[in-house]
């Protein structure tokens, strides 16, 4: 997880220094965006294990929401739709199995969230019993697989 956080952080340091030294150089900043939005930008990860600190990540996405939908994750917009309708609640993403049966058995996955959601800092996991409860109890943000 430290390792996914580094990447993160110097992909951003990178970002804004590159700006910094664009804006430096020719004496102008880029354009700002049409409209002023909140920023929303978070990084999912699927690990195996039973607590965020032991897991073996095995996948990290990116999603961001505003502007647009995007990012790395396999269903960006849905995703974006379904943190919207929550309010960003990521607590609230579960839903029910719908009939989906899953087999009891122990192999636990654990997701991580973290980043900002409408501007707030957000920081969130959960672990399952197994990849098949996690696809059967939680949305399209969570909808990561092996």
């Amino acid at each position: 997880m430290r390792h996914v956080r580094t990447v993160c952080a110097t992909a951003l340091a990178t970002a804004t220094g590159l700006t910094l030294i664009a804006t430096a150089i020719t004496g102008t900043a880029q354009a700002a965006p049409a409209g002023l939005y909140p920023p929303s930008a978070l990084v999912l990860t699927l690990g195996e294990g039973d607590s965020p600190e032991t897991a073996d990540i095995v996948r990290a996405v990116t999603l961001s929401c505003a502007p647009t939908a995007g990012g790395t994750h396999p269903s960006p917009a849905s995703a974006c739709a379904e943190l919207a309708a929550t309010g960003g609640d990521l607590g609230a993403l579960r839903v029910s199995a719908g009939g989906r049966p899953c087999t009891r058995e122990w192999a636990p996955v654990t997701v991580t969230v973290d980043g900002v959601w409408e501007g707030r800092r957000v920081s969130w996991s959960a672990t399952y019993g197994n990849a098949c409860q996690l696809r059967a109890r939680t949305a399209a943000v969570a909808a990561l697989t092996f």
